[in-house]
């Protein structure tokens, strides 16, 4: 583990047991109101690690990715969650048009794949999580924007 300062963490996953087992830690972490980015090539495994979040949260019922939906909604451990898979995103008019925007309220958790897609319509991720596939296992790093994430990070870092 790669600690360079209080922002940013860096944690190589071997396998998908091992990106669990953050996805146990991050659940400690999240609050509610947080954004979540999640950044990562096609099969990277930003739903597997949504996927074992909700899990980790508590969630029991299937978790499916929102690529067609684009949004997917979930309550767990007394915090509503939403789901975002932007990759078929295309414009403006859609999202004012199945009003995303009302479920960045502060209140609720948005964990969102692709955000670049929505770039300038959602707001600043109080982390980012950026998943890179290795030629054995992923690279895992996790940004802090906020002083919601930083105190996210400092959970992560014990």
């Amino acid at each position: 583990m790669h600690k360079p300062d209080d922002s940013r963490l860096d944690l190589p996953l071997a396998n998908e047991a091992a990106a669990i087992d953050f996805a146990v830690r991050l659940a400690q972490s999240i609050t509610p109101g947080m954004v979540v980015y999640l950044q990562g090539d096609l099969g990277a495994g930003k739903t597997t690690l949504v996927r074992a979040l909700l899990h980790a949260l508590g969630h029991t019922g299937r978790v499916k990715s929102p690529t067609y939906t684009l949004l997917e909604q979930y309550e767990a451990a007394g915090l509503h969650l939403r789901h975002f898979d932007l990759y078929r995103f295309r414009d403006e008019e859609e999202w004012e048009a199945a009003g995303f925007r009302d479920e960045f309220d502060g209140h609720n958790v948005c964990l969102v794949e692709w955000p670049e897609k929505a770039q300038g319509l959602i707001p600043q991720a109080d982390v980012e999580i950026v998943l890179e596939i290795l030629p054995s296992g992923r690279n895992l790093t996790i940004r802090a924007n906020t002083e919601t994430g930083r105190k996210c990070l400092s959970v992560l870092q014990r």
